[in-house]
């Protein structure tokens, strides 16, 4: 079984002690491994907003608030009831908008819970269902994960060079470890993703701590490679896939898109849950986030405050750059995606 790296070991990305929650601190990784500690879910919520942990990182979130609210509940720390899961899953959903998966896996899982509830049993019996639930849930995903990244290796020719942007997580990781597993020898040209450089902190030291080699590189740097016949394919994650193939992802992964058709090299975006109730563009929510995040560097000023700056958080890829979306269903072209999942 192919071993994930320190960033992507559940217990590093959250877990609880009594009623301290703890978030892996992916903004400091990995020139320290550290954790925010938080007494509540609002404190939960701030830190997703804050962006200690982002990407996949808040679905674990989510998995693991159900099970602490739960033994909260039973120690009696937080009002026993329904109600007490239905405001902590809207308190999550609201603090990363953008992030359809997380909500509609939420709003999937209370259904379950309120049943559980309604069967009237005593707490404890209701706590363990729970625990139960989020279980199944992880060992879905862990599965989804699997299978995608050996469809993804399947994509990935001996001697090729990907190139990636922001941090794709289990799914991406997995197609690179899988490749090598069949044998083939791939590299990686991951850009840098700023303003928070999860390209430099997570996704370089991951694969460097996975034995891919990879090369880090400025966000504007991805065409310069493409021109020269440096890169045989490029592969993304996804925050959010609409129904028409449209891909949603960290700002920056549209630049890459455009200049991948200029010189005919595939673009892959891996998405786990394509979002039926997204038909095109026009139903997305795209975030826009404080423009002083952007004269910010690891907690560094590095311009004139008094400089205005925008940050428009994600980037929306029209399905005419996308060549494939790597889903749990298989390799769907833009056109096919529609088919599988409505």
């Amino acid at each position: 079984m192919v071993k994930l790296p320190y960033v992507l070991q559940k217990e590093n990305i959250c877990r609880f002690d009594g009623d301290t929650f703890f978030i892996g601190d992916r903004r400091t990784f990995p020139l320290a491994k550290t954790f925010v500690a938080c007494s509540s879910v609002r404190d939960i919520a701030i830190a997703l907003t804050q962006m200690v942990t982002q990407g996949g990182g808040p679905l674990q979130v989510a998995f693991t608030t159900l099970s602490y609210c739960a033994h909260r509940m039973e120690r009696g720390t937080l009002p026993a009831g329904f109600e007490t899961f239905k405001g902590s899953a809207a308190q999550l959903i609201a603090a990363r908008p953008t992030n359809t998966t997380m909500a509609r896996v939420l709003e999937k899982m209370l259904g379950e819970i309120s049943l559980l509830f309604g069967q009237g049993g005593d707490l404890h019996s209701v706590v363990q269902a729970i625990d139960a639930l989020v279980l199944e849930n992880e060992q879905q995903y862990d599965a989804i994960y699997h299978a995608m990244g050996k469809k993804g290796a399947s994509l990935l020719k001996d001697g090729e060079t990907v190139l990636t942007t922001c941090f794709a997580e289990h799914t991406f990781l997995l197609s690179l470890a899988y490749a090598q597993q069949e044998g083939k020898t791939v590299s990686v040209l991951a850009s840098e993703t700023r303003p928070y450089l999860q390209g430099a902190r997570l996704t370089a030291p991951s694969l460097r701590e996975m034995g891919i080699p990879v090369s880090l590189i400025t966000d504007g740097m991805g065409a310069n490679f493409l021109s020269k016949g440096k890169v045989g394919c490029y592969m993304t994650a996804s925050d959010v896939v609409c129904m028409d193939g449209t891909v949603v992802n960290k700002t920056g992964t549209l630049a890459n898109a455009i200049a991948c058709a200029y010189y005919n090299v595939p673009y892959y975006s891996f998405s786990i849950s394509p979002d039926p109730s997204k038909r095109n563009s026009g139903d997305l929510h795209m975030e826009m986030r404080d423009g002083k995040e952007v004269i910010h560097c690891m907690g560094h000023l590095i311009t004139d405050e008094a400089i205005p700056a925008l940050y428009p958080s994600f980037d929306s890829i029209p399905p005419s750059l996308v060549t494939g979306i790597i889903t749990p269903k298989g390799i769907l072209t833009p056109d096919a995606l529609s088919g599988a999942y409505l």
